[in-house]
């Protein structure tokens, strides 16, 4: 991929692939955050959560499978989630009712910055809109901006559009015999 197209990704990403709502549902954010692992390594105030083995991640349609989590709390909230995993897989309903899944070797949340960063074989998929995959996909949850490929290491990016689907358009009426034109067959005449 040439560098004038990386530079243009996020515009064909935000124009095309993530025309309309985000990537996630808005209310999402003021649901509960359940978490189960096989175990943890937790402080009780500020400060990190280590969450190893089987961790599942839910928050309203939001639901994270991963091997291991580092999540940072400070001030009482959750800052900033580091997910690894093999892969790492991620689902969330859209405010429009559609889906997004995606898979990545490592996922990385920045809730201040609005950011979500999937790295190592990253692919996001929206069914009925498209996909993207690459090494770097970095999403703003806050802007629909996306990233990937080109000079932060993420290497070459595969982007799949779908089209836009069409109405139907109503079926043809079929001719009345006056619509239809004289048939030319017939007996011809002699001309000696």
């Amino acid at each position: 991929m040439t560098r004038s197209a990386v530079s243009l990704l996020p515009l064909i990403v935000a124009a095309v692939l993530l025309a309309g709502p985000a990537w996630s549902k808005t209310s999402d954010r003021d649901q509960r955050m359940n978490v189960t692992a096989d175990s943890s390594d937790c402080s009780t105030t500020d400060g990190p959560c280590l969450l190893i083995g089987n961790v599942h991640i839910t928050q309203g349609t939001l639901d994270i499978q991963s091997a291991k989590a580092d999540l940072r709390r400070a001030d009482g909230d959750i800052k900033t989630v580091k997910l690894n995993g093999s892969p790492v897989k991620l689902k969330q309903q859209n405010d429009d009712g559609g889906w997004m899944n995606a898979t990545a070797d490592q996922v990385d949340y920045d809730l201040p910055n609005d950011t979500v960063v999937f790295t190592g074989n990253a692919h996001v998929d929206q069914p009925g809109r498209g996909s993207m995959a690459g090494g770097r996909i970095v999403y703003n949850t806050k802007t629909g901006q996306v990233q990937s490929g080109g000079d932060a290491g993420g290497g070459p990016v595969q982007m799949t559009f779908e089209p836009k689907k069409k109405s139907p358009q109503p079926a043809e009426k079929p001719k009345t015999p006056a619509q239809t034109s004289p048939k030319q067959d017939g007996p011809q005449q002699d001309s000696k």
